[in-house]
This record gives structure tokens, sequence and C-alpha cells, in this order.
């Protein structure tokens, strides 16, 4: 009944030992399977629920998955804290995943999930990308340039042949950082106006903390006339990045349709102006290659599903290398009946001790 812990030193090792694209290429291949089972019914999703404080949009949300064919399940607990970074330097993403047997409730896994929320999102993206974008896409155009830019831009290297990446960020400092932050992906990056990112990108992403009920983070002006638009930012109600004439002027592919109405861009759409899941699209893509040439956005909100994948790579990856910790951290009694057993051990284990010699 032991529990692997997987922490950040296990995966900065696994990375180290597998490569970056090798964990990029198998992220993405595992999602695409996971999708196609969970819309097959093999899996069970349900919308994240938590607590948000207000007007910050600062939150501590759950987000649950169950799998069906070994009854195991998912939870990842994730904090949002837009200003850690400037009051006391750490990521405004916070993660941890955990694993459980549903047969009999066993912790099994528990893994920091700060850097794989990055890298599941970011292949999320290269998916959907990879359906409904250009094959020929060459220029990239970055709308944030923080943590979440960085794994955006990682997963589309490995799907377009990339010449160009265009940032914008209403932080200078940040969008001047960015090259170096992904400059062991080889690629031209500069920054420019917010107007020159629009009318050349051939696929854009936005990554920003935007503020509940702020305006759109883009114009949607001047835009290419088959640009694809990943949106990430969105992740409660009354948060949204993209204007709304755009959405209703293009074609919009959520992550899950039933979370993304509610707290993603397609909370400013009615559900039958949207277009089917992630999930439903990757079960036959070429059905929507067509939209190839014309405007798409895929509205990412995130699931568990995909956290329940990063996990399961990671928990095969710790252990081929023989890394993680294991330990025990349930208490179980030999008598289910007593929860107090714990107390006669000790009083058994302290008898059992010798007496002291006596000195005359």
């Amino acid at each position: 009944m032991e529990t692997l812990l997987i922490r950040p030193e296990d995966i900065a090792e696994v990375v180290k030992q597998v490569g970056l694209d090798s964990l990029m290429d198998r992220m993405m291949a595992s999602l695409t399977e996971a999708f196609k089972e969970v819309n097959r019914g093999q899996g069970e999703l349900r919308s994240r629920a938590g607590f948000v404080k207000k007007p910050s949009c600062a939150c501590v949300e759950w987000m649950p998955y169950m799998r069906k064919t070994d009854q195991s399940v998912t939870i990842k607990v994730v904090a949002y804290q837009p200003d850690n970074i400037e009051t006391i330097g750490i990521p405004t993403v916070l993660a941890t995943t955990s694993l459980y047997d549903f047969n009999n409730g066993h912790l099994v896994a528990l893994c920091d999930a700060v850097t794989l929320t990055a890298i599941r999102t970011g292949a999320a993206s290269a998916i959907a990308s990879k359906i409904l974008a250009h094959p020929d896409s060459a220029t990239v155009g970055l709308v944030g340039a923080g943590a979440q830019a960085v794994t955006q831009l990682h997963g589309l290297s490995r799907v377009f042949p990339l010449r160009e990446v265009l940032v914008f960020d209403v932080d200078p400092d940040v969008a001047r950082s960015f090259s170096s932050r992904v400059a062991f992906l080889g690629l031209s990056v500069r920054s420019c106006s917010l107007e020159e990112l629009e009318r050349n990108a051939d696929i854009i992403c936005t990554a920003t903390s935007v503020d509940e009920g702020a305006d759109p983070v883009m114009t949607g002006e001047n835009l290419k006339p088959h640009v694809h638009i990943n949106a990430v930012g969105a992740d409660i109600i009354g948060k949204t990045e993209l204007p709304l004439s755009l959405l209703k002027q293009s074609f919009v592919c959520p992550d899950f349709p039933e979370q993304a109405l509610v707290e993603g861009e397609s909370q400013q759409l009615q559900p039958e102006e949207i277009g089917p899941s992630l999930m439903e699209v990757i079960e036959r893509p070429e059905k929507f290659y067509h939209w190839r040439e014309q405007q798409t956005i895929f509205d990412s909100t995130g699931l568990a599903i995909e956290d329940h994948v990063a996990l399961a790579i990671m928990q095969e990856l710790v252990q081929v290398h023989g890394l993680g910790q294991r330990l025990q951290l349930e208490y179980c009694p030999k008598d289910p009946y007593n929860p107090y057993e714990f107390m006669t051990s000790s009083a058994q284990h302290s008898s059992a001790q010798p007496e002291p010699l006596a000195v005359s």
C-alpha cells in the first residue's frame, strides 16, 4: 500500500534522460489516444470546480477524471495566483496530481504538476492545430509570453515547419526574455506590436493573465483568412481573451463543451454556435480538414484527462529510470476495525524494551 511520490527533481531527471522533444512527442501521441478513449465512453470527465478570489481571479480548483478500463481516478488540484511572480517569485500556477485505485481508494501516486501542466496544455494545442491549422503554417504569434507560451511554441514546433515566431506581451521585459527561454528550439523569435502579430501569424496562441471582465487581448482585425487560434487563458467565469466578433465568424472547437461554455471563450456563445469537441474532431480528423482554409479557434480550458496522461507517462519513466520515492502515507492497521491499533503497538513496543541496568 505504498504511494509513489514524484518530485520536481525526478521530473527534471526524466527530462534529462529522455529529452524535451521526446517527452512532448510522447505527450501528444498519448493524449490523442486518450481523447479517443473518452469519446468512446471509456473514461468519465467532470468539469472542474473550486474557489475563486475576487477581484484578482486567483483560485484553487480540483479537476477529476475516471478511467473505466482500469478503474483509476485522477484528481489534479491546481492553484492560480497572478501576483505570485511579483510578490514572492514563484510560478503563477502551482499544481499536484494524484492517482487513486477506484477499487479500494488507495493513493497510488502523487506528482508535482507545475511543469506537466504546461507541457500537456502545449501538447493539446499542438494536437488541435495539427488538424485545424493550415499545414504550411510557418509563422506563430504568441500573445502573452509567460511560462505557458514556452510549451505552446514547443508543441507547435513538433508539428509545423516554423520559420518565425512573433511575440507580444504587455510587459516588455517578459517579451524580451522569451527568446532566451526558447533558445533550445533554434527558431527566429522577435518582439513586435500586436498589430503586426495579428497581420502576419498563421497560428496565434493567447495565454495571458487577463482580468475578469477586461477587454480582449487581441483585436481580431486584419487576420489571415486561414489563421488558427489556440485560446488558452480563459479559465473562470467572466475571464475571456478573444472578441465576440472573432468567435462568431470562426469555427470554434472546445476541448470540453460542458466546461468551455461556462468558463472558456465559449461562454460568450450559445451552445449551437460552437463546433464539436476536440475529442470528436480527433476521432475523424479528415472530416474537418476543409476548415484549414478558414479561421478556426481551439477553446482550451484544460482537462483532467490531460493530467491523467501526463502522470501515467511520468509514472512509467520514473520507474524505468529508478526515480521517485515510495512512501507509506496511508494508515492500514492489521485490525481494520481498530483505528487506535497504533496505540497498542506503541505500548507493546515500549514494554519490549530492556530494563536499564541498576548502578550500585
